[in-house]
């Protein structure tokens, strides 16, 4: 059997440990051959302790191919971007990394809100809006398929597999779902999908030709690395910055505790020892006359400087990537700047739903035509409302009013206000006034404002 069969349950994190204690829980036969032959007979103990350290260099290996640099991310492009044999499996372990920083997930994480969050419309070929068409698109597989979009603007190409047809209960056609092929089997520029990852395109399967290419959506052009590829170059160096930091702490964060006796008594020794490893705040010990305790604090003060200076260019310069702004999701320094980076955040967001709506109107739905779905001739395109200024909606409002019968449920509709009957406006004569335009109280007198 392949050894590798007899390390899965090691490797899948279910036992911590490497010593002979951890092989106890794996299910291994009694004797093991390896690759070259060599067999093992677990029942002897010289033959227990080769293939524990078999284990425990497969292990020291497995933690080193984790361990990611800029060097590994360099040969894992080159990979990428080979003409005959494209490779992608090393460049996606690394974007695996990068995908779990948290100032970048929070970058990401602004931008799909705001798409997400967007209206749309379905129009005819008149231009007239078609709302029954909405109810095939305001489904769960359809806000998946732009997850799935979106997150390619970061991966690169992507490769999406409509799931099957089904009829709902109210009777309307819809999807089951929506999949994303797995990436490391793809080969978008021969446009093969690999039975197994890394395995030769010309064995792959022709996606873009029938009967598959009727289920698949490609966003993403064919040698698109995606933004993840640029991000790594600050990702990688900002998790060392962090890791070496935690190690700064660790040795200069607390002051270190001497213990100073001339004594020869092992058990004083050892029983200085035993109070300097558990002193906690309220740690006390009686001690030999001759015996001293010190603590010696660090004067080491330029952490911050090295350490989380590193860790805000990384965050900013993430920030430019996929923001192209930086005040949106950071700090800002006043009204003017924020307002031009929104600007600048604001047609990003437009170029990123007009690609969304492309994909659509040039993918989806004639494929949901050909599927059998009602929506031919229909085009997708975002329901963008006009925004005023609370000055020019008043402006506007009240030039409508003067000139215009305006019905109340303009208002009912939009403010909520229970808006009852339009009443008619008369002038009510004021003290004094015999409504003949002449207050008699003035006796023939011109008033102040006369």
């Amino acid at each position: 059997m392949p050894i590798i069969d007899s390390f899965k349950k090691l490797f899948s994190g279910q036992i911590a440990s490497t010593g002979m204690e951890a092989l106890s829980g794996l299910d291994l036969p009694a004797e093991l051959t390896l690759k070259d032959g060599t067999k093992l007979n677990l029942s002897r103990k010289s033959d227990r302790m080769q293939f524990q350290k078999i284990v425990i260099d497969l292990q020291r290996a497995t933690d080193l191919l984790a361990k990611r640099d800029l060097a590994e991310w360099r040969e894992a492009q080159q990979m990428a971007i080979n003409v005959h044999s494209p490779n992608r499996q090393r460049l996606y372990d690394i974007y695996r990394d990068v995908e779990l920083d948290l100032h970048l997930s929070g970058c990401e994480g602004q931008l799909q809100g705001f798409i997400m969050g967007k209206a749309f419309k379905l129009t005819k070929p008149d231009g007239d809006p078609d709302p029954e068409a909405l109810k095939y698109f305001e489904t769960q597989w359809f806000k998946q398929l732009m997850r799935y979009a979106l997150k390619a603007r970061y991966w690169g190409h992507s490769l999406i597999e409509l799931g099957n047809v089904i009829t709902r209960e109210d009777g309307l056609l819809t999807f089951d779902g929506v999949e994303l092929i797995p990436r490391k089997h793809v080969i978008p520029e021969y446009g093969r999908v690999t039975v197994n990852p890394g395995g030769s395109w010309e064995d792959g399967i022709p996606y873009r030709e029938p009967p598959y290419s009727d289920w698949l959506i490609e966003v993403g052009a064919k040698d698109d690395l995606g933004l993840y590829l640029k991000a790594a170059i600050q990702t990688i160096p900002k998790k060392y910055a962090l890791a070496f930091w935690d190690a700064f702490a660790e040795m200069f964060g607390l002051p270190i505790r001497v213990a100073k006796t001339t004594s020869r008594d092992q058990k004083d020794i050892d029983q200085m020892g035993a109070m300097l490893e558990n002193m906690g705040y309220k740690a006390w010990a009686v001690l030999p006359s001759d015996s001293e305790i010190e603590l010696k604090e660090s004067s080491r003060g330029d952490a911050f400087n090295v350490y989380d200076k590193r860790v805000d260019r990384a965050n900013s310069e993430l920030s430019k990537l996929v923001l192209q702004v930086t005040m949106t999701i950071e700090d800002g320094a006043s009204l003017s700047q924020s307002q031009v980076h929104l600007k600048v955040l604001d047609n990003l967001i437009f170029e990123i739903a007009d690609g969304i709506r492309d994909m659509v109107n040039d993918q989806l739905i004639p494929k949901m035509v050909k599927l059998g779905f009602p929506v031919k001739g229909l085009r997708f395109d975002w329901d963008e409302p006009v925004d005023y200024t609370p000055e020019q909606q008043k402006a506007f409002e009240e030039m409508i009013l003067n000139n215009y019968e305006v019905d109340g449920s303009y208002f009912a509709d939009k403010y909520g206000l229970p808006v009852g009957e339009r009443r008619q406006n008369t002038l009510t004569p004021a003290p004094g006034d015999d409504g003949k335009g002449e207050d008699p109280s003035k006796n023939g007198r011109p008033g102040f404002f006369d």
